[in-house]
């Protein structure tokens, strides 16, 4: 089995629970030397495992935030990418690529970070030529390709889509009986529908059971694919709608289709994900067999940015909440790229403060080329001249009220019938 560093920070808490591997073999072998942490990389800790994946998620989370970021930390991202189009989750100075070390998450991710901060198109379109190379016939991505899909890399695939705006019903694999599924049918290969028991529909699962194919709620399998499902992508812009409650899926009698409607998915798992969260104390938890359950940050984060892309701010709210408050925890007071870089985001989403985190994550890189207005975050900033807007219009009345008088003055000496 791999080794948890290996699952690479996006399939972490998925394999944890269904306590499968995310990817190829490699799995016995030694844990490398820690790498050093090269120039323009954001965090201070070893890279090898998420490189590609904490540097896309800092990239994308300050540019939203109005960070220029520099060229340094740009170049360290495209200079991962292999000529094939993939990245891995990170690749030494120098290194030559290996095709089984490229992964869909860090190439999706990669995607999202180069379209926010704009002007990269070539490596877009490379990424995602690549993305759709190693499709598999069933709609749906793995972690490295050959391996079966998974929710998390096929919904963040389908994350990376929209953010290069190409429609995911359009993506499908190529074989020799002719296409095969497209990536909403992978997808949904993973949602668990109306066969499922009530509590549980809508929701993902990370694989369906190897021996019997039957399908297990995940927490961040749920989490990231309802993004996907929401037609979402990094980063989340804030949604100005706050409606009832997101809808359960609808399972009007025993005839009702085992696999979600594209069209349904999204609104599903977004009722699935708030009453999970409502049950839980505002957040998700990691059951990792042989241990104590533990609140996932991560999964927590993913549902809440799902939340808001299906247009449920609302429901998203307390979680949003419970995330700002386990900040110190979670970010280990700072340090972790990643995972500030994620809080950001969500933070960015919910329209709540952000400069703090805008701080201390740009903090954990190398200098921005120009960094974000420090402008109160609750005071539009053109309200902060008003008063003086008031004092010139003020001074130019009186200027003028004083200018009109002497002008009557004169004109009264020369005419005194006036």
């Amino acid at each position: 089995m791999l080794t948890a560093a290996r699952l690479g920070a996006a399939a972490l808490s998925a394999a944890l629970l269904t306590g499968v591997a995310a990817g190829p073999a490699l799995a016995d072998s030694p844990s490398p030397t820690p790498a050093a942490v090269p120039d323009g990389l954001y965090g201070k800790g070893d890279p090898t495992y998420d490189g590609v994946w904490r540097q896309s998620l800092a990239l994308t989370a300050l540019t939203a935030a109005k960070v220029t970021p520099a060229d340094s930390a740009v170049g360290w991202l495209t200079g991962q990418q292999c000529e094939d189009g993939g990245w891995p989750s990170y690749r030494a100075t120098g290194a030559a690529c290996d095709p089984k070390t490229e992964d869909s998450n860090a190439t999706a991710v990669a995607i999202q970070a180069l379209v926010a901060l704009g002007g990269h198109q070539p490596a877009v379109d490379k990424g995602v030529a690549w993305l759709k190379a190693n499709q598999n016939a069933d709609g749906s991505w793995a972690y490295n390709p050959g391996s079966p899909g998974d929710a998390n890399s096929t919904g963040l695939a389908v994350n990376a889509l929209f953010a290069a705006r190409t429609d995911p019903a359009s993506v499908a694999k190529a074989g020799t009986g002719g296409a095969g599924k497209n990536a909403f049918d992978g997808l949904a290969r993973f949602q668990l529908g109306c066969t499922a028991p009530v509590d549980q529909r809508g929701a993902f699962a990370y694989q369906p059971d190897a021996a019997t194919g039957a399908l297990a709620p995940n927490a961040l399998a749920g989490g990231q694919a309802a993004l996907a499902a929401a037609g979402g992508h990094l980063p989340v812009v804030g949604s100005v709608r706050a409606d009832d409650e997101a809808k359960p899926l609808a399972c009007a009698d025993g005839s009702a289709p085992a696999t979600v409607p594209h069209a349904e998915s999204g609104e599903a798992v977004a009722a699935y994900l708030a009453a999970q969260l409502e049950a839980g104390g505002n957040h998700l938890t990691l059951t990792t067999p042989g241990a104590a359950p533990t609140p996932d940050h991560t999964a927590t984060a993913w549902a809440a940015l799902a939340l808001v892309q299906s247009g449920h701010p609302d429901q998203a709210a307390n979680a949003i909440d419970w995330l700002d408050g386990q900040e110190a925890a979670w970010t280990k007071n700072g340090t972790d790229a990643g995972a500030t870089a994620t809080l950001l985001l969500v933070a960015q989403a919910g329209h709540r403060a952000t400069a703090d985190l805008t701080g201390k994550l740009t903090a954990l890189g190398p200098a921005p080329k120009a960094a974000a207005t420090t402008a109160d975050e609750t005071t539009p900033a053109k309200k902060k001249n008003d008063g003086i807007g008031q004092y010139w219009i003020i001074g130019v009345g009186l200027l003028i009220g004083i200018g009109g008088g002497l002008l009557l003055s004169l004109q009264r000496k020369r005419n005194p019938h006036l």
